[in-house]
């Protein structure tokens, strides 16, 4: 794709500037002089004029009305390389100007910079050629200078902290300090430069450490070109979630889903995974590949045709909504029918509650009260609720367990219309637990979507009510006889936990009132007759 002129015109230019100041900037390190220092300062704003015209153009590129998205990535990651090339040029001046302040220079082993600063002037010279032609190996290794640099600065490091003990020239050395650490920086902004080349190259943006994940589990993939990735999603504990076209061995173009984050969430999402191939196979995608690497760990996983529920809840037909309906019942039933265990389960939402409830008072902070004093009537804080409620639940041990999906959000449901079948995903947090954990959580999955016209609304309350429905009549089935009252804690707890996740303060106003009803109707209940507690479902989810 052909750059727009003024971003190859201007970007030739401040590379050839910073070639200059790199050169002059060895010089100095090599023998420091005054003279030399100040042609390097004064050089200030070449590299920022030219650095701030690349990013004019790639800004005017990016605005315009046909400007692809790999375009709009393109200039981006060229947006990005201008900024960290001036990055390099104000590095180099600062560590001038530290090591200027210095009485003893020698103290500052100059000439010991000129190694690695050479070596940032060779890299920078390296970055037309990955440009041009694409070449994620080059971009690697642009990256793979930080790797030298961090020794150096390590090593030096050490000797400046070893020269410090009983030295009068104290000063002198936290100069070389602040010195070294501006040429450390110089590794950082080659990493940056890094991977934005190798963002431009994948079509989606990429972090150094992942790439390499990325290109781990995609072991029989051809060249970067080869490979296009999507961005799906990306969560709140840091994973990233790619759709993924590839091609396989008989070069055939295959789909899949690209995962990496955290090493502990990745790992608990294979043994998810793997637990429901065993408990109930077809359900969960297949683990095409799975990798590790430092504290990061990535999978590729099976895609899976369909739509979630959500987008089936939002804009399907009423008709395709009832068949999605049935089959995820239909399958749920038989979930908690073919895995029930007679060992009872501890859901615990209370103690879920008041773990999330400093989160949701961070963002709404009017739900931060003590307990309050109307008309002669006490009521009690939110967190004495909850606690109450915590020590009632402690009593009340659902009969039997099930595996749970765990995490049981209308988005983690794949419902496939032409096989007719439902699939799971995100199964980190699968295990044999209350069923109640997961009715719970999907009823209140439908009522915390942000939409607000009444049709859709009735249609998402229609969705939780089923869901109740289909659950109560397995209680029924099985003499769970406090189902109700531990339902009621779930929902209380799903309701009031949520709304850390909703910015809106009406619609959070609506659901932290949801749950503390819940939490007054279920304390009111004489211990003993939890059996008898129901709720007024369709009142709660109707608004």
């Amino acid at each position: 794709m052909p750059r727009p002129d003024a971003v190859a015109e201007n970007m030739s230019f401040l590379l050839a500037e910073l070639d200059g100041q790199l050169s002059r900037l060895a010089d100095y390190l090599a023998g420091p002089r005054r003279d030399l220092a100040l042609q390097l300062v004064q050089r200030a704003g070449y590299s920022h004029n030219l650095s701030a015209r690349v990013r004019k153009a790639c800004l005017a590129g990016m605005l315009r009305p046909k400007c692809s998205e790999a375009q709009h990535l393109r200039l981006q990651g060229i947006d990005t390389i201008a900024r960290n090339l001036d990055l390099l040029s104000r590095l180099g001046r600062r560590a001038v100007e530290h090591a200027e302040r210095a009485e003893r220079q020698k103290l500052l082993r100059t000439d010991t910079y000129v190694a690695p600063v050479k070596l940032v002037r060779r890299t920078v010279a390296r970055i037309p050629e990955a440009m041009e032609a694409a070449n994620s190996k080059l971009a690697v290794e642009i990256g793979q200078s930080r790797n030298a640099i961090t020794e150096f600065h390590d090593r030096l490091f050490r000797t400046y902290t070893r020269d410090m003990q009983g030295t009068k020239h104290t000063e002198d050395l936290a100069h070389g300090l602040l010195t070294l650490n501006e040429v450390y920086r110089m590794g950082e902004a080659l990493l940056a430069i890094s991977e934005a080349l190798l963002s431009i190259n994948i079509g989606q943006v990429v972090q150094f450490e992942r790439y390499f994940t990325l290109r781990s589990v995609l072991d029989n993939a051809g060249s970067d070109d080869e490979v296009t990735l999507q961005p799906l999603a990306e969560t709140r504990s840091g994973s990233s979630i790619s759709s993924v076209n590839l091609r396989n061995a008989k070069g055939k173009t295959v789909a899949a889903v690209f995962k990496d984050g955290d090493r502990r969430k990745v790992k608990e999402e294979r043994v998810g995974v793997k637990s429901w191939n065993s408990v109930y196979p077809g359900l969960a995608p297949e683990i095409l590949s799975y990798e590790r690497r430092g504290k990061s760990a990535a999978m590729l996983i099976e895609h899976l045709e369909g739509e979630t529920f959500e987008d089936i809840v939002l804009g399907s037909s009423d008709a395709a909504l009832a068949e999605a309906q049935k089959a995820l019942h239909k399958t749920v039933g038989d979930i908690w029918r073919q895995t029930r265990t007679a060992d009872p389960a501890e859901m615990k939402a209370m103690d879920q509650l008041a773990r999330r409830m400093p989160d949701v008072y961070r963002l709404h902070h009017r739900f931060t009260r003590g307990s309050q004093v109307v008309n002669g009537v006490k009521i009690p804080s939110m967190d004495a609720l909850i606690a109450a409620a915590a020590r009632r639940e402690a009593r009340l041990a659902a009969p039997f367990s099930v595996y749970i999906h765990g995490d049981f959000n209308l988005d983690n449901v794949i419902y496939d219309p032409v096989s007719r079948k439902i699939r799971f995903i995100d199964l980190h947090r699968s295990r044999y637990m209350d069923y109640v954990q997961d009715v719970s959580v999907f009823m209140v999955s439908n009522y915390r979507l942000q939409v607000l016209d009444a049709g859709t609304r009735a249609r998402i309350a229609a969705v939780a009510i089923d869901m109740h429905g289909m659950a109560a009549k397995f209680a029924r089935r099985h003499k769970d006889a406090t189902f109700e009252y531990r339902l009621a804690l779930g929902l209380a707890r799903s309701f009031a936990s949520s709304t850390r996740f909703v910015v809106d303060q009406d619609h959070a106003r609506r659901m932290i009132l949801r749950a503390r009803y819940i939490l007054d109707s279920a304390l009111a209940v004489p211990e003993g007759r939890e059996a008898r507690f129901r709720l007024p479902m369709r009142m709660l989810f109707s608004d």
